[in-house]
């Protein structure tokens, strides 16, 4: 059949949907690279603060920026500019009293009450001679008495720190407590009670430090060195309170299980078993 000449041709319609755009087409870069380029000015400004400021700028600098520091800053004499005044911790030019070098790092008031202070001179002389006569009346009443006379050498006496320490100390013939245990022997009992009569006549703290030997605990005994250290030395406490020590002068209470023995070249000597008993020096707001 042979074709038409005059037949119109067909139209094609193409019809083309236009694909979402690609991620990196949208705006989310730029608050990246926005937040990339602020980072960067941030950067140079500071290695340029850096390069252009000296010490004393920094100082002043660094002071600004710290909240706290500003507002006791802005409360006080100096200036509140950021470049213009030194930093709190450095020493100031304003009037103080006679031979005062101020700094603005503290300033205490005249009135102001802290804890309490050092003991004087005449205060920490006076010590020593009662602490002096203490170590003789104690050790006269153990030699006057026939059955404590063996345990006088047990009394140890050192000045310290902190005071007078009394150690009360064990030996192969003499122990305060019954072995692994916190509680006294009689004869413990006994040295503790003449110790006891001779600290309760003077007004000074008492601290009670216990102390152990280095001889391990099986791990089935449920205690160490540092339990029987403090445990004997709150029996001490107790028992001295018992014997007339009023129970506010104990100011501390400690157990160092074999950590400072008396014998450091033999931790197993019977000697680092011992109770350190100390009569604090005087301070102003002691009578």
């Amino acid at each position: 059949m042979a074709a038409r000449p005059n037949m119109p041709r067909p139209i094609i319609v193409k019809k083309i949907i236009a694909a979402p755009h690609a991620g990196h087409h949208g705006g989310a870069w730029k608050v990246a690279y926005a937040d990339f380029v602020t980072a960067m000015m941030a950067f140079f400004l500071l290695m340029w603060l850096l390069g252009a400021t000296n010490e004393k700028q920094r100082k002043a600098l660094a002071d600004y920026f710290a909240p706290t520091i500003v507002q006791t800053k802005t409360d006080s004499a100096g200036s509140t500019g950021l470049f213009g005044g030194d930093s709190l911790v450095s020493v100031d030019k304003y009037p103080h009293g006679p031979g005062q070098t101020g700094s603005r790092a503290m300033t205490i008031p005249r009135d102001a009450k802290g804890g309490p202070r050092e003991a004087s001179g005449r205060e920490r002389a006076s010590d020593k001679q009662k602490f002096q006569r203490l170590a003789q009346t104690l050790m006269q009443q153990l030699q006057s008495k026939g059955d404590l006379r063996r345990l006088a050498p047990n009394l140890r006496f050192t000045e310290t720190i902190e005071g007078l320490r009394i150690d009360v100390v064990d030996d192969a013939d003499f122990s305060m407590f019954v072995i692994g245990t916190s509680q006294l022997t009689p004869d413990g009992a006994r040295l503790f009670g003449e110790v006891a009569k001779s600290i309760a006549d003077v007004s000074n703290q008492v601290m009670v430090r216990g102390h152990t030997d280095a001889a391990p605990w099986s791990a089935k005994s449920g205690t160490n060195n540092w339990r029987l250290s403090v445990d004997r030395a709150e029996v001490t406490r107790h028992y001295l309170e018992f014997r007339g020590i009023a129970s506010d002068r104990f100011s501390r209470i400690e157990g160092v299980a074999d950590r400072e023995p008396y014998v450091p070249s033999d931790r197993f000597d019977p000697r680092n078993r011992r109770i350190s008993i100390t009569l604090g020096w005087r301070t102003g707001g002691d009578n």
